[in-house]
C-alpha cells in the first residue's frame, strides 16, 4: 500500500504529523468541555435505549478513540444521539425486556450489526447513497422522533409505568397510569426542565451580567446540566427520596469499559439486521451532516467513504465494550467545534476523562433521581423538533411536503423503523417521480442574440415548421417514454412541421432505454416527413451515441449550438424525406 493511500485510509497518519502545542491546547480545553458535557448526555441517552446507565458511557469511550483513528472530521464528536438511541430501544425492545442480558447482547448485536454495515458501505466506497435520502424528510423523521423521544421520557418525569414506542401507545400508557403520579418526582423533574430551558437561553447572560468574560460564561452555561445533576442528587440523597418513590439510577459499577461479546446467532442476526441498516443510514446521513457543516467553517475536506469507515470502527468498538450503537452528535461536535478542538485528538482526550469518570464518579451517581435524566433527555431533543419545515416545503414544493408529511405521521403513529423505512422509500419516490417527468420547454430565439429561452417565459422568435424542445434532465428509463409521448404530442399539434431539434443542454447522461426511445422517435417522425436534430450535445453523451447505430440512422444532423441550428434550418432547401409506404 502505497503512503498516500494509507493515509487516506488512515487520517491519523496526516494530522498528527503536524500536531503541535497549539493544537494540543486547543484539544485539551475543547475536550474538557466536552467531557463535562457528555457525562449527563451519555447517562440519559443510556437510558433511552433502555440501557444500564454506564453502558452510556462505555459507549462513549471506545468509540471516540477509534473514530479519532478512522474519521477525516477533527471536530465531530462520537457518542450515544438521541435519534440513534430511540431506534436501539424500539428494535431491541421487540426482542427482550430492557434491563435483562439478553437486551443487553441484543444491543451490543445491533451496534455489530451497524458497525459491519457501515464498514462494508466504507470499504465499497458506497457513501453517495445516503444521498437518496432528502433533507426535508431526514428533517420530518427527527421533528417526529424528537417528539417521540420527549413523550417518552414523560413517565420518568411524573413518576409513573408507561411504555410504547409509537405517540399513541405512549399517550395511552401514561393516560392508564395517572393515577400512580408520585408529586415529589414531578417536582423534580418538573423544576429541572424548566432550569435547563432557561440555561439554553439565560444562563451565559445572567453570568455576563455577574462579570464573567465570554469564554467563561458560555463554559458555566455548558454546565448546566452538571449543576442540575448534582442538585437533584444531593437533594434526593439528604431528604431519602429514594425511600418514598422517587426513581433513582441505583449501584453503577465504577470500572472502565468490560470485554463484551456480540451475538452470532442468526436468528437474532435476521431479527436486528434491517434495524441495524435503519440505524446506519439515520446514523450517517446525521453523522456527515455535522461534519460537512463544521469542515466548511474552517475549509477542511470531508471523505464520505472514508467517514462510513470511522463511524463503522466506532459502532465496532461500542460493540465489544459494553455500549450500543453510536453516531456523531450535534450538539457535542458543535461544542466540541466552538472550545477550540484542532485535530481528532480532542475525542481522545474526551475519551480518556470519560474514562476517569468511570473509574472514580459513579459512586457519587447513585441517588441520581431518573426525572433528572429525563428532563436533560426533554430540553436536548425538543431543540431537534421543527415545524416550520412543513410551511417551507408547502412554499417551496407540495411533492416534498407531502413526504415530510407522510414520514412525520408514519413515524409518529407506526414508530421510528416504519417512519425511517418510509423515508427512505418516499426520498426516493419523490426522486424518481420527477426525473420521471422531467422539464421539457418549446424554446425559441431571444431577438438580437444566440440565445434561447423558454416560449412561455420570453418573448422570442420561433420558425412556424421548426420545433426546438430544451430537455432539462438527463433521460433514463422513468422518463424515456415521458419524451416520447411529449414530442407526440406537440407534433401531433402542428401539421406544417418539417424539423424537430432536441436541445440536450442539461442532459448529462443516456441510457440504454432511452437511446431506444430516440430511435422510436426518430422513426415515428421520419415516418410523419420530420426530420430529428440534436444540438449542444454533451461529450460523454456523443461518446455513448457514438458507439451506437442512431447517428447513422438519424434523419437529421447534430449541431454544435442551438444558434447554429436554427440558422440552418432556416436556409436549409434540403428535401425532406417522404412517410415510409
Amino acid at each position: 500500500m502505497t503512503r498516500s493511500a494509507l493515509t487516506r485510509n488512515l487520517p491519523i497518519l496526516e494530522w498528527a504529523r503536524r500536531y503541535d502545542r497549539s493544537a494540543f491546547t486547543g484539544d485539551v480545553v475543547a475536550a474538557v468541555i466536552v467531557t463535562i458535557m457528555l457525562i449527563p448526555q451519555s447517562l440519559a441517552y443510556a437510558l433511552l435505549a433502555g440501557m444500564p446507565p454506564e453502558a452510556g458511557i462505555y459507549a462513549s469511550i471506545a468509540p471516540i478513540l477509534l473514530y479519532a483513528i478512522f474519521g477525516t472530521s477533527r471536530a465531530l464528536a462520537v457518542g450515544p444521539v438521541a435519534v440513534v438511541s430511540l431506534m436501539t430501544a424500539a428494535a431491541v425492545g421487540n426482542i427482550a425486556n430492557s434491563g435483562t442480558a439478553d437486551y443487553a447482547t441484543a444491543a451490543l448485536t445491533l451496534a455489530f450489526l451497524s458497525g459491519a454495515i457501515l464498514l462494508a458501505l466504507g470499504l465499497l466506497r458506497l457513501g453517495f447513497l445516503a444521498n437518496f435520502l432528502s433533507h426535508p424528510v431526514i428533517a420530518g423523521f427527527i421533528t417526529a422522533s424528537g417528539i417521540l423521544i420527549a413523550a417518552s421520557q414523560l413517565r420518568h418525569v411524573l413518576g409513573i409505568q408507561g411504555e410504547g414506542h409509537t405517540l399513541i401507545e405512549i399517550v395511552a400508557g401514561l393516560w392508564a397510569h395517572l393515577g400512580q403520579i408520585n408529586l415529589i418526582t414531578v417536582a423534580l423533574g418538573v423544576s429541572t426542565t424548566a432550569f435547563l430551558f432557561w440555561v439554553r437561553k439565560g444562563m451565559k447572560p445572567f453570568l455576563r451580567r455577574l462579570g464573567l468574560g465570554p469564554r467563561m460564561a458560555d463554559l458555566g452555561a455548558k454546565t448546566g446540566p452538571v449543576l442540575a445533576i448534582v442538585a437533584t442528587t444531593l437533594v434526593v440523597w439528604a431528604f431519602e427520596l429514594g425511600a418514598r418513590g422517587v426513581a433513582i439510577v441505583g449501584d453503577v459499577p465504577q470500572s472502565l469499559p468490560p470485554l463484551t461479546m456480540p451475538s452470532l446467532s442468526s436468528s437474532l442476526i435476521s431479527q436486528l439486521l434491517v434495524p441495524a441498516l435503519l440505524i446506519s443510514i439515520i446514523g450517517f446521513v446525521e453523522s456527515i451532516s455535522v461534519a460537512q457543516t463544521l469542515a466548511a467553517k474552517k475549509r477542511q475536506r470531508i471523505n464520505p467513504d472514508q467517514e462510513l469507515i470511522g463511524l463503522g470502527a466506532a459502532n465496532m468498538g461500542a460493540a465489544f465494550t459494553g455500549g450500543f450503537p453510536v453516531t456523531g452528535g450535534f450538539s457535542r461536535s458543535v461544542v466540541n467545534y466552538d472550545a477550540g478542538a484542532e485535530t481528532p485528538a480532542a475525542g481522545a482526550y474526551t475519551a480518556g476523562g470519560l474514562a476517569l469518570a468511570a473509574l472514580f464518579l459513579t459512586p457519587l451517581i447513585h441517588y441520581l433521581p431518573k426525572a433528572t435524566l429525563a428532563a436533560t433527555i426533554i430540553v436536548a431533543v425538543l431543540s431537534l423538533v421543527d415545524f416550520t419545515i412543513l410551511k417551507r416545503a408547502w412554499v417551496f414544493s407540495r411533492t416534498d411536503f407531502a413526504a415530510v408529511t407522510a414520514t412525520i405521521l408514519l413515524t409518529l403513529v407506526f414508530g421510528v423503523e416504519v417512519g425511517v423505512t418510509a423515508g427512505v422509500v418516499t426520498s426516493i419516490l419523490v426522486h424518481l417521480y420527477k426525473t420521471s417527468r422531467p422539464h421539457i420547454a418549446v424554446v425559441g430565439r431571444v431577438p438580437g442574440t444566440e440565445h434561447f429561452r423558454n416560449v412561455l417565459r420570453h418573448e422570442v422568435e420561433t420558425q412556424p415548421n421548426v420545433l426546438t424542445l430544451r430537455v432539462d434532465e438527463s433521460l433514463y428509463f422513468p422518463n424515456a417514454r415521458y419524451l416520447e409521448d411529449q414530442i407526440s404530442g406537440f407534433a401531433a399539434d402542428k401539421p406544417e412541421l418539417t424539423d424537430v431539434v432536441l436541445m440536450f443542454t442539461a442532459v448529462n447522461e443516456i441510457d440504454l432505454s432511452a437511446l431506444e426511445s430516440l430511435e422510436a422517435i426518430n422513426t415515428r417522425l421520419r415516418d410523419a416527413g420530420v426530420r430529428l436534430h440534436l444540438s449542444e450535445v454533451k461529450g460523454p453523451v456523443m461518446d455513448r451515441l457514438q458507439r451506437s447505430h442512431f447517428l447513422d440512422d438519424l434523419t437529421g444532423e447534430v449541431f454544435l449550438s442551438q444558434h447554429k441550428a436554427a440558422c440552418n434550418l432556416a436556409t436549409n432547401d434540403m428535401a425532406h424525406p417522404q412517410p415510409l409506404t
